[in-house]
């Protein structure tokens, strides 16, 4: 065997090692859940982790308000279905598809469709609490008041149909 064939022999095998180095790399990836800071809030695809957010990682996002027909006071924040978007592929929400947003210090929830969430009329939205927390706020009958409000949201959950 000559000197180049061995060369070349050499170099094959090393390719082949680094192409399955970074092949095993990249679906380990792939594979693995995302890994939150503290006090961020979870979001759940199917029961998988998909992602998480502070409040302050929304800065980037438009701000929307409106007034409440309870008190008259301005809510401003970030749309829930821009906040979903940042971290869900738009293919994977469905007009049917379920959206739970909950707070577990409050033991308080919310169920809505994406058709809810995507309408923008319904303004359903996160606005950031006195104490710097989020809360859900919509104009929607079932959240239209202080009381129906989720506040200190802490786990978001989107279930295909």
């Amino acid at each position: 065997m000559s000197q180049r064939l061995r060369i070349v022999i050499g170099i094959g095998v090393l390719l082949v090692l680094v192409a399955a180095v970074l092949g095993v790399e990249a679906l380990r990836r792939l594979s693995a859940e995302p890994t939150l800071v503290p006090g961020s809030i979870p979001i759940y695809l199917d029961g998988k982790l998909v992602a998480g957010f502070v409040p302050d990682d929304l800065a980037a996002l438009e701000q929307v308000s409106f007034v409440d027909a309870e008190e008259g006071k301005t809510q401003e924040g970030w749309l829930l279905r821009d906040v979903l978007l940042l971290h869900v592929k738009a293919s994977k929400l469905k007009p049917e598809t379920r959206i739970l947003v909950t707070s577990s210090s409050r033991d308080k929830s919310a169920a809505l469709s994406w058709a809810e969430v995507d309408d923008p009329a319904n303004w359903v939205m996160f606005d950031l609490s006195g104490r710097g927390t989020l809360k859900l706020v919509s104009v929607l009958e079932r959240l239209d008041v202080r009381d129906e409000w989720v506040q200190d949201v802490d786990s978001i959950e989107v279930t295909s149909p």
